[in-house]
C-alpha cells in the first residue's frame, strides 16, 4: 500500500501524487494490451533492468498461468510439458532499452550515441505503450531525446528523477521527482518507488493465491 511506503520512506510524501498517478497510468497501459518501455545510464540503467524483472515474471506473487490459458496452449500444441506449464508464470510486457546491445553498439557508432533509445523507442513503441525515462538529473540527454520520440507517437511518458526534475520533468506526463540532489541518494529512493509501482500493478492484474 502506498501508506506503507510513505510510512518506511516519508520523505516519499514530497511525489505521492505522482507515485499514484504512475501506477494508474501502467495499469491503464496493460489493460489496453500495452506494454513498458525503460531506460536510464548507469545505475539508472541497471533499475531498467531491475523493473523488468519485477514486471516480466511474478514479483510478490506466483502469478501460475489460468486453467484457460494451460488449455488453449496445449491445444495449440500438445507436446507442451505439463510440467512447462506449471513452470510459467503470467508476464506484463515490459522491455529494458538498456540491453538492446547490438542494436545500441551499432547505431551509436554509425549514427548518434545519444539517440539510441530514442531509435529504439521508435522502433518498439507504439500509442498504448508507456516509456519510462530513469534519469537522477532529469537531464541525460539519451534519455531526454527517447523522451520526446516516445510523446510523438502518441505513448505516455513518466521521468524518474532527482533534483528539480531537469529537462525531463518538461516532456513527462507524470515525473516522479525523488527529493534528493545526490545522485546515490536519489537512486536509494528510486528503489522503493518502483518496488512499490510494480507490486500495484501486480496486485491490480494477478489474484491471490
Amino acid at each position: 500500500m502506498l501508506s506503507n511506503l510513505m510510512e518506511r520512506y516519508p520523505s516519499l510524501k514530497a511525489c505521492e501524487t505522482e507515485i499514484k498517478k504512475a501506477a494508474a497510468k501502467l495499469i491503464d497501459c496493460y489493460e489496453k494490451g500495452g506494454k513498458a518501455l525503460i531506460c536510464g545510464n548507469g545505475g539508472s540503467c541497471a533499475d531498467a533492468d531491475h523493473i523488468v524483472g519485477e514486471l516480466m515474471k511474478g514479483f510478490l506473487k506466483k502469478r501460475p498461468l489460468s486453467a484457460s490459458q494451460r488449455r488453449k496452449m496445449s491445444e495449440s500444441c500438445p507436446v507442451l510439458a505439463t510440467d512447462t506449464l506449471n513452470k510459467l508464470q503470467g508476464a506484463l510486457p515490459a522491455i529494458s532499452l538498456c540491453s538492446l546491445n547490438a542494436l545500441n553498439t551499432a547505431f551509436s557508432n554509425d549514427v548518434d550515441s545519444e539517440m539510441i533509445y530514442a531509435q529504439s523507442v521508435y522502433g518498439l513503441g507504439a500509442k498504448n505503450d508507456v516509456f519510462i525515462g530513469i534519469s537522477t538529473s532529469g537531464n541525460a540527454q539519451n534519455v531526454y531525446l527517447a523522451a520526446c520520440v516516445a510523446r510523438s507517437i502518441g505513448m505516455a511518458v513518466i521521468g524518474l528523477t532527482g533534483k528539480d526534475g531537469g529537462k525531463l520533468k518538461e516532456i513527462s506526463d507524470i515525473c516522479i521527482i525523488a527529493p534528493e540532489n545526490e545522485t546515490y541518494k536519489i537512486q536509494e529512493l528510486h528503489l522503493p518507488i518502483y518496488h512499490y509501482l510494480c507490486a500495484e500493478i501486480e496486485k491490480h492484474f494477478f489474484a491471490e493465491l
